[in-house]
């Protein structure tokens, strides 16, 4: 099964990276885990997000298009980063999310998704 992996945003995440020692740290720590997953089989792919502030939403209604330029409200709703992997049930992915450090400094989440499959709509 594949499921998303999403790190939830943080008032921190949102002021962008800044190269402090601990962020430094954070982010070796975060390689070191991503190396554990690549080496287990389970890591299609991974990667961070700039700031909502440098993002933009496109709005749908019927035919009609509005774009929404960021920083975009409720920190708590917005995602940080993301990993895409490959598991064989949701316990696993439980499993290896609780063995990930911390991603953000302070309090954090992180929430996971299954992904559709084909065979889902058979």
């Amino acid at each position: 099964m594949r499921v998303m992996v999403l790190v939830k945003a943080t008032e921190d995440s949102e002021k962008g990276f800044l190269p402090t020692p601990e962020a430094k740290e954070a982010m070796e720590a975060m390689g070191t885990f991503n190396d554990e997953l690549r080496n287990a089989g389970i890591l299609l792919d991974a990667d961070g997000l700039k700031p909502s502030s440098q993002g933009k939403r496109v709005a749908f209604d019927g035919s009609r298009r509005t774009v929404i330029d960021g920083p975009f409200a409720e920190t708590r709703e917005l995602v940080a980063g993301f990993w895409l992997w490959e598991v064989k049930d949701m316990d696993e992915a439980v499993a290896w999310v609780k063995r990930c450090p911390n991603p953000m400094p302070g309090p954090s989440e992180i929430e996971i998704r299954p992904l559709y499959e084909m065979a889902d709509w058979q």
